[in-house]
């Protein structure tokens, strides 16, 4: 899988925000202006929408983030996720349909499936 721009950029965000107090807590209070003195680059973010950074670092607590829920209405697929569908490539576990932007990697965290919780 091909590393994305904007995946690299929140990268480096993070590793910033692990090795610099400063930094992240400059993060934490105006995300936008962090990142583009760090990076240079101007995060896009949707007219009428927030950018909210928190700090997941205690690794003695368990997070879970409860996205907004995905409307079906009016979606269309594109040609790569209708071959997917046609072709049956559907695999274990839950997709939740996400823009790269917002993936934030971090330490590694338990996860527990809610309907078979032993695995």
């Amino acid at each position: 899988m091909k590393i994305t721009k904007e995946q690299q950029v929140l990268q480096q965000v993070i590793n910033e925000a692990w090795e610099n107090v400063d930094f992240k807590k400059k993060l934490m209070a105006n995300p936008e202006v962090a990142i583009e003195e760090l990076t240079g680059a101007k995060l896009n973010i949707p007219e009428g929408k927030t950018f909210v950074v928190r700090d997941q670092t205690d690794e003695s607590t368990v997070y879970i983030n409860i996205p907004a829920e995905q409307k079906l209405e009016n979606v269309e697929l594109n040609e790569e996720q209708l071959e997917a569908v046609a072709g049956g490539k559907a695999g274990y576990g839950y997709v939740f349909p996400i823009d790269p932007i917002f993936i934030f990697p971090g330490p590694p965290q338990p996860i527990v499936d809610p309907v078979f919780p032993t695995r």
